[in-house]
């Protein structure tokens, strides 16, 4: 299993903060952002790791990363995405370090409490296909939103108006090497974006899509109030 930490686009939402610096590197209490998605694959027991960059602060990653050292990796792989193409033009990159093997995906904002290991554990049992993770939360309408009967995700909607459950759909993918063929068939949405929602859906048709309840509590950091959420939530384990 190979891991892949998406930290690209402009974070312009974030301006004036961004401005100067990638999104992804901005501080979570005591570490820059982008050490805890890397440390949430590694406690997964994933070790071979891509980072997908963007915008001009690109090379910043490298000054801070390296090879990986301060994480126990022998190193780190580095490839760049050109200007907001969404998140599954991002994962797009990967194709070559996939080479056809198993990945697990993770937004590079996503700041999460527990372990994802029994997830992942799971998903290499499932023998392919996908599975995503999900998480109870208050403003649903600000994610991708899962539709579920029992144990099924009958569809993933983008942003809803009028969300049809609380479940919203984590920063946290895995998927076969099949992901690649469907991100090939996809269009740009409105927003001018490759969806990564389009891409589960996709799987959902085909009855490959499984899922798993996040443990402990989990947060993106993209908006200034969730960037203050992270913070909290991570000072609270050190308090």
């Amino acid at each position: 299993m190979k891991g892949v930490v998406l930290a690209g686009g402009l974070g312009t939402r974030m301006h004036p903060l961004t401005k100067v610096t990638n999104k992804h590197l901005l501080p979570i209490y005591n570490k820059p952002m982008i050490y805890y998605p890397i440390e949430t694959l590694i406690n997964a027991g994933i070790n071979d790791i891509l980072i997908v960059t963007g915008g001009s602060n690109s090379g910043d990653f490298l000054k801070l990363l390296g090879n990986g050292k301060q994480f126990g990796l022998k190193h780190i792989n580095y490839t760049y995405q050109d200007g907001e193409g969404g998140i599954a033009d991002a994962l797009r990159l990967a194709h070559d370090f996939a080479d056809d093997g198993p990945i697990t995906v993770i937004l590079g904002d996503n700041i999460i409490e527990g372990s994802i290991k029994p997830a992942v554990d799971g998903f290499l049992s499932q023998g392919g296909g996908a599975k995503i993770l999900l998480k109870e939360v208050e403003d649903p309408e600000r994610f991708g939103v899962a539709e579920l009967d029992g144990k099924r995700i009958l569809s993933i909607e983008e942003k809803p108006a009028h969300p049809k459950s609380s479940y919203a759909v984590t920063g946290v993918y895995m998927y076969d090497s099949y992901v690649f063929e469907i991100i090939e068939t996809l269009k740009p949405s409105e927003r001018n974006e490759m969806e990564i929602t389009d891409v589960n859906n996709a799987y959902i048709r085909e009855s490959k899509l499984t899922f798993d309840i996040l443990d402990g509590w989990w947060t993106d950091a993209g908006t200034f109030e969730s960037l203050f959420r992270a913070n909290c939530l991570v000072a609270g384990k050190y308090e």
